[in-house]
């Protein structure tokens, strides 16, 4: 019945002033049709309202979720509604008017189109005649979730990616310094007064195999040792005469190989000849022909180079992300384009008062000799756990300082945001040790800005009047 009162009402004002009478008087313009002036179902044509500023998308005049940057038509040939920057205002999806009556959820309330705090219970406008937007039941959260629109969403380039697990790790790259393993560094000394009678053609730097000899001695307490080994010897002894006179040849540092010359023989050498203990390099030679050495003088010092430390300073802060066992590779600038491997064998257990740094150690194999000690290397130390973890890419994270955030998707343009505690960094990606599991949504780009609404708006929130909140 309204709709057939509405037509007759129409049809009345029109044969009352007549169909072209009063466009005829309006020069130029050709009168209208029934056509313009009804819409198909028969009921008078509104005026679509318009919005102020430039116009910044168009939308499918249905309001589907359809959006071009460009003037666009539909398959039946109809044009895309232009939305200009007065309609398009917030972050909240504003559903069209016919719709709003349509909708089965019921109002709450009408906030301010500006994300004031300020509510009303029945529709008004702002001081700048821009309507409150109603607010559903069921869109009333509490303040952690943030509605975009599909709109918005396209212009600010918000995108996520799902929640994965893998393995996060990244390069501590720290400086370190090459020296020698202290277990492989041996002197030669005598255990009793010693004159020196022949010393060998080496010197400092040279290299030395084990079993070389090194120097020829004469030495009054070993001579003694050695003819009372004959005498025990030639006499027939007991064997326990016999093994305190070879022991007392051993506690005077007598090799094995001299002991043995000495009861083949039956003759106590004049001099002895001192051999080196282990392959290496001469660090020291402290001894000359002729002279006398006292016992326990270094007359060499020796180095085995086969195998080498190289002590790196890894800052304090880094310590925690490094372990036992961890790869290492190493360069030094006497050898450009060539990298060693190693892994680290001990942590030592202090930091350094003024460097606020902790040395680590890494065994390196020498086979060549190419690494000297002192040596400044480049340290580069693989860190993170083997085993894969919750990790999400770092531009997902918000790292404030104080609390780290990320950006939840929940689907249909609602977001919120999420503290969550934070491991490794590595490659790309963070390790997220609580807040997040497997298979979520987090948004990886224009989260930023998510964020700053989310913050708004609970600001906002908390500013509001107790009587103006509904």
């Amino acid at each position: 019945m309204k709709r057939i009162a509405l037509t007759g009402l129409a049809l009345a004002a029109i044969s009352a002033a007549g169909v072209g009478g009063y466009w005829a008087g309006v020069r130029g313009l050709p009168a209208p049709g029934l056509r313009e002036l009804f819409d198909a179902a028969g009921i008078p044509a509104v005026a679509e309202p318009t919005g102020t500023g430039t116009v910044i998308y168009y939308q499918d005049p249905d309001g589907k979720p359809a959006y071009s940057a460009t003037p666009r038509q539909t398959e039946d040939g109809r044009a895309f509604r232009a939305v200009r920057a007065g309609e398009d205002v917030s972050f909240e999806d504003k559903p069209p008017v016919m719709a709003e009556v349509a909708s089965p959820r019921r109002v709450l309330y009408y906030r301010n189109p500006m994300g004031l705090p300020d509510t009303s219970p029945v529709p008004k406008k702002d001081s700048m005649g821009m309507d409150y937007i109603p607010v559903h039941e069921g869109e009333d959260d509490d303040g952690t979730v943030v509605k975009v629109s599909l709109g918005k969403l396209q212009r600010t380039g918000v995108r996520s990616e799902l929640v994965g697990r893998r393995v996060v790790g990244r390069l501590v790259r720290v400086p370190g310094m090459v020296q020698l393993d202290e277990r492989r560094v041996s002197v030669v000394a005598t255990r009793s007064d010693a004159f020196i009678n022949e010393v060998a053609d080496v010197t400092t730097g040279d290299r030395v195999t084990k079993g070389q000899m090194l120097l020829r001695i004469y030495a009054p307490d070993i001579a003694t040792a050695g003819a009372q080994l004959l005498t025990d010897l030639n006499s027939g002894g007991r064997d326990s005469a016999l093994g305190g006179a070879r022991q007392r040849l051993e506690n005077l540092g007598l090799p094995p190989e001299a002991i043995a010359d000495i009861e083949r023989t039956r003759k106590v050498p004049l001099s002895m000849i001192w051999r080196a203990p282990s392959d290496g390099i001469v660090l020291e030679r402290n001894v000359v022909d002729g002279m006398k050495a006292a016992p326990g003088d270094v007359l060499f010092r020796l180095a085995d180079i086969s195998t080498i430390w190289v002590l790196a300073d890894v800052p304090e802060f880094d310590l925690g992300a490094v372990r036992l066992g961890a790869p290492v590779t190493i360069g030094v600038r006497s050898l450009p384009g060539r990298s060693l491997s190693g892994r680290v064998s001990l942590i030592y257990p202090q930091v350094g008062e003024a460097t606020r740094a902790t040395k680590v150690r890494i065994e390196i194999a020498n086979p060549d000799g190419a690494l000297l000690p002192n040596m400044y290397a480049e340290v580069e130390i693989g860190t993170g756990a083997a085993a894969p973890v919750v990790a999400v890419p770092d531009d997902a994270v918000i790292d404030t300082g104080t609390r780290q955030v990320v950006i939840l998707d929940r689907g249909e343009g609602r977001f919120e945001p999420r503290a969550v505690k934070i491991g490794l960094r590595g490659e790309g990606f963070t390790e997220i040790r609580d807040g997040l599991a497997e298979g979520d949504r987090v948004v990886v780009a224009a989260n930023f800005l998510i964020d700053a609404e989310s913050n708004l708006k609970a600001a906002l929130r908390g500013l509001t009047p107790a009587k103006a909140q509904p």
